[in-house]
């Protein structure tokens, strides 16, 4: 499962975000190091492909892709050098497969800012600093060992992580199409970056349907900030995903792209990839439109592939061993 590390300064914001994204009930008082070990949530990847898969098969339940979330608790300036809780938490960041970077650009007297002022391009470069760092501190500890003929494994450098930035506004800022301004956009670099209000995607995650369909009206947004962030941060890693349908579920199953058919069928059970033989595949658009698998094979629509073809988002299959 792709895991993504929540990090970023002391009081960004990163706690109401975990607690929006998993409904966890976490500890989010407005005092610098309130988490001390990392909380983890499993979020489904949103996915509209399914329902309508579903309803075509009549499956008695859907399984959706999903992300795993790890809130880090805040970073300061010289956590490289054991500063706050230090590289406890750079180890926690090393685990994961990519980061969610919290910069907070919202103002708010209330809420005490660990610099006393708002500057997100200041704040991206001190967390982007800690990290480099920790990697120059790293390949300084491995050159030692080196020079003592140890055998090394791959260094996995920090600083090297996929970003996705999550600009912290208020509902104000959002409701107004806040976006940022060319120095932040510069200091992201290729990074992309998602824009929302952690507070109120708190609120969304604790409101009943016709709640949230209220609020976002309030703020002209058709759907959750979150859904975009938890899509953008699926996709940060190259992945796409491939679908099964029938009766018993709708599931939908990942993998990197360019992946041939045998080796992403892993996903669905280890011993596919070595008992693959051929496998059925359509694209779900396809399949609706066909509306059956029978009806999909009559009119030629249902391709039956080999080893060698790379399996494609959205792809329905049907694996033969």
């Amino acid at each position: 499962m792709l895991s993504i590390g929540i990090v970023g300064l002391p009081n960004v914001g990163k706690s109401t975000l975990f607690k929006a994204l998993t409904k966890k009930q976490i500890d989010i008082s407005n005092y610098p190091f309130t988490t001390i070990d990392p909380n983890v949530g499993v979020v489904e990847v949103p996915d509209k492909r399914l329902k309508v898969l579903a309803e075509l098969s009549n499956s008695k339940k859907i399984v959706p892709t999903a992300v795993e979330f790890i809130d880090i608790a805040g970073l300061i300036k010289g956590a490289a050098e054991g500063e706050g809780l230090g590289n406890k938490f750079l180890a926690n960041i090393r685990e994961v497969d990519a980061i969610a970077h919290v910069v907070r650009v919202f103002e708010d007297k209330n809420i005490t800012h660990v610099h006393s002022k708002i500057d997100p391009v200041h704040d991206i470069e001190i967390i982007k600093t800690e990290l480099e760092l920790a990697d120059l501190q790293s390949i300084e500890k491995r050159e030692t060992k080196k020079n003592k003929n140890e055998e090394l494994p791959q260094l996995d450098l920090l600083a090297s992580k996929k970003v996705i930035y999550v600009l912290n506004a208020s509902e104000e800022q959002v409701k107004n199409r806040w976006q940022p301004e060319p120095e932040l956009i510069k200091a992201m670099g290729d990074s992309q970056y998602v824009v929302l209000s952690a507070n109120f995607e708190l609120l969304l995650s604790e409101a009943s349907s016709e709640e949230k369909d209220l609020y976002l009206t309030e703020v002209s947004q058709e759907s959750s900030g979150l859904d975009e962030l938890i899509s953008k941060s699926y996709e940060l890693l190259d992945l796409i995903t491939f679908l099964t349908t029938g009766e018993d579920e709708t599931r939908a199953w990942t993998a990197p792209r360019n992946t041939p058919i045998p080796k992403a069928s892993r996903a669905i059970h280890t011993d596919f990839e070595k008992l693959f033989i051929r496998a059925e595949v359509i694209n779900w658009q396809k399949l609706v439109e066909a509306g059956s698998w029978g009806r999909a094979r009559e009119n030629g629509t249902l391709k039956l592939v080999g080893r060698d073809y790379i399996v494609q988002d959205g792809d329905v299959v049907e694996i033969k061993i």
